[in-house]
């Protein structure tokens, strides 16, 4: 056999090696990470439930979703391990960078454009007038009665009889 006709084969089973090697190092990675649980810290369910730690056993670990709420679940079922300030920001809403930063983002853009307030803006009127309104009408009620006559047929309307 030529090594031209082997070549195809040998790259398939090298990239297949690569893609489940990586897939155990990420498999070994999250089952370290949840044998580093400990109690009391934040942590994130697979259904994306957040949690606090309360007791760790070998294949189940008890959660407090709630105060003095304790559920099971299978360690198997934890996504991620959260650090106490991101945990501390996703669930009781403590944006410690937002503090710090001090800057004020105003609710309209009127303040970014650069306009001042008292040069005169001329501003298109989007509400219907009265008498339009009630021209529209008359034109759809004519149009209603020439349907209901058979007259003024164009080519997209059809009989039903």
């Amino acid at each position: 056999m030529d090594i031209l006709t082997l070549l195809p084969f040998i790259v398939l089973i090298g990239a297949m090696f690569l893609m489940t090697r990586s897939a155990k190092k990420k498999q070994a990675a999250a089952a370290q990470m949840r044998n580093d649980m400990q109690p009391g810290t934040g942590v994130r369910t697979i259904g994306g439930m957040y949690a606090t730690v309360k007791e760790v056993h070998d294949d189940t670990v008890l959660l407090e979703v709630a105060p003095g709420v304790h559920a099971i679940y299978a360690k198997n079922s934890i996504g991620a391990v959260l650090d106490d300030a991101e945990y501390n920001r996703i669930v009781h809403g403590d944006d410690q960078e937002l503090d710090a930063d001090g800057t004020v983002v105003p609710d309209d853009a009127s303040s970014l454009t650069g306009e001042s307030d008292d040069a005169e803006v001329a501003r298109i009127d989007l509400a219907k007038d009265d008498a339009a309104d009630d021209a529209e009408s008359e034109d759809a009620e004519a149009k209603d009665v020439k349907d209901a006559k058979g007259e003024s047929k164009t080519d997209g309307d059809a009989d039903s009889k």
